[in-house]
């Protein structure tokens, strides 16, 4: 049993909504070590990253509020409109990975953690991946169970120690199919292209992106993420052979997954600072001469 004088407060969101089997699974897990509130999107928000709103509708759950905006919304509105103090975020299980840095950054799930650690409170990022299959989808036929204890061990204990005096964010990529899975420190690891078809198909377009017949001088285009080797969009990249696992090295998130590992990566939100004299020669010789 849980001592609920000493619980953690925890304020439970993801990006694929209130109703995926996903965060369903995180608070079973989640309500054994803390007093759980949810403050979840009401619908699917996938891919949205950090967006905000200025006006969104809340409505009542049974688990807390189903909230009619962005992942960011829920952990804005939740730290700032509720009642209630939190000690910490866990944002998920999300149903597909969300590794490498371009993709981190597009990331609903991480982009909740991001908003989180703005307002301070430190928040933990959680994705499920499969080792074969590579996407959980439909989510309704994989199992969050693994990712769940995962999420829920790590969670309690780097609670209360000093890793969030440094540390704003941990993104966790964990695998649904591989038991007792190593786990390992990571890094982000950038591996990104853009591919851009001009006039596809019509007929293969979301029905959305077909609002109006094409003018002369109109074209549509269609742009995918290539965001692992050999596959674009959302094609499975697994399974991965020896050439493509020397492409990422031990300790990034990537070689994590392709090893069937959990991938825990440490983020800081501040998006980081550089320093170039070159920079700031030309800027300096540049005052000088606009007027």
């Amino acid at each position: 049993m849980t001592d609920t004088s000493s619980s953690l407060r925890i304020l439970l969101t993801n990006d694929d909504g209130i109703d995926a089997p996903g965060i369903a699974a995180m608070r079973e897990e989640l309500t054994a070590v803390g007093d759980v509130t949810v403050v979840a999107p009401a619908e699917n928000q996938s891919g949205v990253g950090r967006a905000r709103n200025e006006h969104a509708v809340r409505r009542d759950h049974p688990w807390g509020y189903a909230l009619e905006g962005t992942p960011a919304d829920c952990v804005a509105y939740a730290l700032r409109g509720l009642d209630a103090d939190f000690d910490i975020v866990v944002s998920g299980i999300n149903d597909g990975p969300n590794a490498g840095n371009y993709v981190v950054g597009r990331s609903g799930t991480v982009g909740a953690g991001v908003e989180a650690a703005f307002l301070g409170t430190p928040a933990v990022a959680v994705s499920s991946y499969h080792a074969r299959d590579f996407f959980c989808h439909p989510p309704e036929e994989y199992d969050f169970s693994r990712p769940a204890r995962v999420a829920r061990a790590l969670t309690e204990r780097v609670f209360g120690t000093d890793v969030f005096d440094e540390v704003d964010l941990l993104n966790v990529n964990a695998p649904a199919d591989v038991p007792s899975p190593r786990m390992r420190v990571t890094r982000p690891f950038a591996d990104y292209d853009q591919q851009v078809d001009h006039d596809p198909d019509a007929g293969a377009l979301p029905d959305g992106d077909r609002e109006h017949d094409l003018d002369d001088d109109e074209v549509y285009v269609r742009l995918q993420d290539i965001s692992w080797p050999d596959s674009v969009g959302f094609e499975n990249p697994f399974p991965l052979d020896d050439e493509h696992r020397d492409r990422y090295p031990v300790g990034s998130d990537r070689r994590a997954m392709v090893d069937g590992e959990v991938s825990v990566s440490p983020l800081a939100v501040h998006h980081g600072h550089a320093t170039d004299p070159r920079l700031a020669s030309i800027v300096e010789s540049l005052s000088e001469q606009v007027e």
